[in-house]
């Protein structure tokens, strides 16, 4: 049983850790909206979700209000649209227009991010799919609210090339379409492997295809937290570290936890999930980077920062499994520069690097996250990139994902504003020997052996 006396021991950290519910995420499904007529298609999308949230915001507000428990935002997540507008969609413009309709349900309902603009394409692209992708840099330059991911490649099936090579393009598209507000179209968009089916976290959040028809996923964040912890442990012992962090972690959790019963109660959709991610903010005191320096390290990027980093996600997890049965998602430790005011010190150090990083994502939740990188960097590069992040998740058997912002018109040591949660970001460099004759390959890379369970 879940009781008010558990919230008001996290008070303090409510109050003076950045302690927050990160997100409830509604997922919607709109398998049943399929129509051939787009004009319908996209009248039955908006009427789904109008109907489904219109109440989601209120109901968050309200539980905040009640329970003292800053809810930050309220978000929606859809059937990946490459599977809802197959039958209607004959271009890119007919996507784009699905995008148009999700942005103003969006906005009508008043949630701050709408994900699921996607296809899943690990094993080979559909003519829908592939129009969907080709559809993204007018999308996510025409809309506000939407939110697009891509998932390439998984441990069952390999890596589609075909697409990691089109996305690097795509993803410089979009950056150019959005030019004029720091290519900030591509802080909204994910190429994924492995992506999970209940992921309440933005930009790549989707509605999964095993889900029930509307679902709630809470996510819960407090790098703050965490920190303020482990200094009431400083310098002690790796059991005693692991042990504070994991406790840390049930106590954040259960106030999720009490958040996710709540809103299902409130707004009639089963629960779904609690997603424990150390999600950090640009505030001041909501760093991972910060948890890792008071583990002793003088920058995220030293030395035995890839082990301080597998302790943090392990005991995270850990901890948040204890408090509830339904943890899923991501769960774990985040490491985006621009939203972290830590790692963006390190990057502005010279102690933090795009190759420190990628080793980073094979032990953290999720991947290459809000990294500004010059202007001019080459699509096939873009690729490159990806397609090393998308083999770590294949081969390590996770979810890694990849979201860069090549900046038109900045290079190295200059920065990007972004605002809001999305924060700034200073451009870091990339490697700049080539990988063309690898990456315009056609085919793709199989699925490894340890793949083969049945």
């Amino acid at each position: 049983m879940i009781n008010i006396s558990e919230v008001r021991e996290t008070n303090k950290m409510i109050e003076r850790e950045n302690l927050d519910v990160r997100t409830i995420t509604m997922g919607i499904s709109l398998l049943d909206c399929i129509d051939a007529d787009l004009q319908v298609l996209k009248q039955k999308i908006y009427d789904k979700i109008y109907q489904s949230a219109y109440n989601l915001v209120k109901v968050g507000e309200e539980i905040s209000t009640d329970y003292g428990i800053p809810i930050v935002n309220k978000r929606i997540s859809v059937t990946p649209i490459a599977l809802v507008g197959g039958s209607a969609c004959k271009s890119p413009e007919d996507f784009a227009q699905i995008a148009g309709i999700l942005d103003k349900a969006a906005h009508d309902v008043g949630v701050n991010f709408l994900g699921g603009y996607s296809a899943l394409v690990s094993k080979g692209m559909t003519e829908a799919d592939k129009l969907l992708i080709e559809s993204i840099p007018q999308a996510l330059s025409e809309t506000e609210l939407v939110c697009s991911s891509i998932n390439v490649g998984s441990t069952k099936t390999g890596i589609d090339m075909d697409a990691v090579r089109l996305m690097g393009t795509i993803i410089k598209q979009t950056a150019e379409r959005t030019a004029d507000r720091g290519s900030i179209g591509c802080a909204k968009l994910v190429v994924f492997c492995n992506a999970p089916d209940d992921n309440p976290f933005m930009a790549g959040a989707f509605h999964g295809v095993t889900e029930a028809d509307r679902i709630l996923n809470i996510g819960v964040s407090g790098p703050g937290v965490v920190k303020k912890a482990l200094e009431s442990v400083h310098g002690a012992d790796f059991e005693t570290l692991c042990e504070t962090v994991k406790k840390t972690a049930f106590k954040v959790t259960r106030v999720g936890q009490l958040v996710a019963k709540e809103a299902s109660a409130r707004l009639g959709v089963p629960f779904g999930i609690i997603d424990l991610s150390l999600a950090p903010t640009p505030a001041i005191g909501d760093s991972v980077a910060d948890i890792l320096c008071e583990m002793g390290l003088e920058y995220a990027g030293a030395p035995g920062t890839t082990a301080a980093l597998a302790l943090l996600n392990d005991q995270v997890k850990k901890g948040g499994v204890m408090a509830s049965s339904y943890v899923g998602g991501l769960s774990g430790a985040f490491i985006p520069v621009s939203e972290d005011q830590g790692m963006i010190n390190a990057v502005n150090a010279g102690c933090l690097t795009l190759e420190k990083l990628e080793a980073m994502t094979c032990v953290c939740s999720v991947g290459l996250d809000m990294i500004a990188i010059p202007g001019d960097t080459k699509d096939t590069t873009i690729a490159g990139i990806i397609a090393d992040e998308m083999a770590i998740g294949m081969i390590n058997q996770k979810t890694t994902a990849v979201r860069l912002i090549p900046v038109i018109g900045k290079g190295v040591g200059e920065q990007v504003e972004f605002g809001g949660l999305l924060g700034y970001a200073p451009i870091m460099p990339v490697n700049p020997y080539g990988c063309d004759e690898f990456v315009n390959r056609h085919g793709r890379i199989p699925a490894p052996v340890h793949s083969f369970k049945n």
